[in-house]
Order: C-alpha cells, then sequence, then structure tokens
C-alpha cells in the first residue's frame, strides 16, 4: 500500500514496487489521472493495481478504506506512509510568517503527516505481521531533523512550515518507537529525503546547491535505489533506521 500514491514521490514509489513485481494498493484523494496511472502500471509490468480514493485526513473515510481492504482478504507485506501535505501545499496559515501561522493549520499537517501513518500502521499491524516479512516504509524529510536556514528563502514567495517539520519530526519517532514495538515480524524505517527539484526560484535552488555536497538538489528518481532496497529483501536485518537521501545537506 502506497499512501500519496499519485503525487511526485507516490508515482515514482509505485513505479519502483510496480518494476519489483509488486501488486499495489494505491491510496490518494479522488483523481482524474488514477485509472490511467493504474492501467499503465497493470500493462507495464503485469501486476494488479488497486486505488482507493480516501481523504486520509478524514478518520471516517481512513475507517472505511481499511474495512474494505480488510474484508476483501487481500493482505499486505508493505505499507508505505508517504501521504503528507509539505512546504508547497496550498493551505491558510502554512507558508506564512511566524506570527501568521495557523493553529489550526497544525492540526490539519498532525492529521495527514503524523495520525493517518499511526492509524495505518496499527490497523494493518495484523496483516503485516502474517506475511511474514512485513514491511513498513515512512517518508519523513530532511526537516523533521534540521532547522531551516533561512537565508535559503530570502527574496522568495517560498517557506518552511513550523508544522511540516514538527510532524516529519514526529515521524521519524515515530518509525523507532513503531520498529521496537513491531518486531520481529514488521520492520520500520524511515527515508528522509532532501529538497527536490520542482522549479522552485533560480535563487533558492542556487543557494540549495551550494549548501549540498553533491552540488545539485534531487529528484524523484534518485529515491528509487532507496525504496527498492527498504522493501525488498536487502534489509531484512534494517529497522528503526532514517535513511537520508539529500545529496549530503545534512552533514555539512
Amino acid at each position: 500500500m502506497i499512501t500519496g500514491g499519485l503525487g511526485h514521490i507516490g508515482k515514482v514509489i509505485a513505479e519502483t514496487l510496480a518494476e519489483l513485481g509488486s501488486d499495489l494498493v494505491l491510496v490518494d484523494l479522488p483523481s482524474a489521472q488514477s485509472e490511467d496511472f493504474c492501467s499503465r502500471l497493470t500493462s507495464t509490468w503485469d501486476v494488479n493495481v488497486i486505488y482507493f480514493a480516501c481523504d486520509l485526513e478524514n478518520e471516517r473515510e481512513r475507517d472505511a478504506m481499511i474495512t474494505l481492504l480488510k474484508s476483501d482478504g487481500i493482505g499486505l507485506n508493505c505499507l508505505v506512509n508517504n501521504a503528507a501535505f509539505v512546504g508547497d501545499s496550498d493551505l491558510q496559515g502554512w507558508v506564512a510568517p511566524f506570527e501568521e501561522q495557523a493553529i489550526q493549520t497544525w492540526r490539519r499537517a498532525l492529521e495527514v503527516n503524523l495520525i493517518a501513518p499511526f492509524h495505518l500502521s496499527r490497523s494493518f499491524a495484523p496483516e503485516l505481521s502474517a506475511s511474514g516479512k512485513g514491511s513498513i516504509i515512512n517518508i519523513a524529510s530532511i526537516y523533521g531533523e534540521f532547522g531551516p536556514d533561512w537565508r535559503l528563502y530570502e527574496e522568495t514567495t517560498m517557506g518552511n512550515p513550523a508544522a511540516y517539520a514538527a510532524s516529519k519530526g514526529g515521524l521519524l519517532q515515530l518509525t523507532k518507537w513503531l520498529a521496537t514495538t513491531m518486531a520481529p515480524n514488521v520492520r520500520v524505517n524511515a527515508i528522509s529525503p532532501g529538497g527536490i527539484c520542482r522549479n522552485q526560484p533560480e535563487k533558492f535552488v542556487s543557494r540549495y546547491v551550494a549548501k549540498t555536497p553533491l552540488g545539485r538538489m534531487a529528484t524523484e528518481q534518485d529515491l528509487i535505489g532507496a525504496i527498492a532496497y527498504m522493501t525488498s529483501n536487502m534489509s531484512l536485518y534494517v529497522t528503526g533506521q532514517v535513511l537520508r537521501v539529500d545529496g549530503g545537506w545534512g552533514v555539512v
């Protein structure tokens, strides 16, 4: 199962796991592109793909999806908690000066970025455990570990919401908590991407690149190896870990 399966990162995760032969359950908001994307995965890699339209901010919708999946008896051996409000999400009081960041938006961010991953992990724990090699992958962020360098954002409309950083930091700690709680039948790890290049202002990009040892921002394709490693037998003795895919940004 991949939440946020139609997003920038979600699609790359889905394509990676489909190429490795995985049947998929994709979860995201209702979208006109879902049918085409699922059909392409099926025809290209000969895997089964199910799509669930679910607003993960809504606990009732999450419960309904969980109930339906459990009743189908499909089984689950890997959960990728990828869906999130991110830095450029269009929310009131999100990318705003510190004094204008909204409490209600904090609640929304925590619901999607942290509570939903806990809810899904807890709910599917029996299926993941029964699979024999269950795995949970939480998609975090370097900003769950490090404070922002505000010089990067000068003279741009970009920002770095406090609720994003706090929710991703919480997700990293949840990863460690789940790793010890769900062992030995389920491994739980996190992947922590650095900044991904998506047409940000040139001023931001040049400053960000200057701080990055590998001399560029990330692309979604840079996550392919990490996803393949964490979801496969290559990492059978790895749990509770945070794998940074950040070009060395976090060591400077």
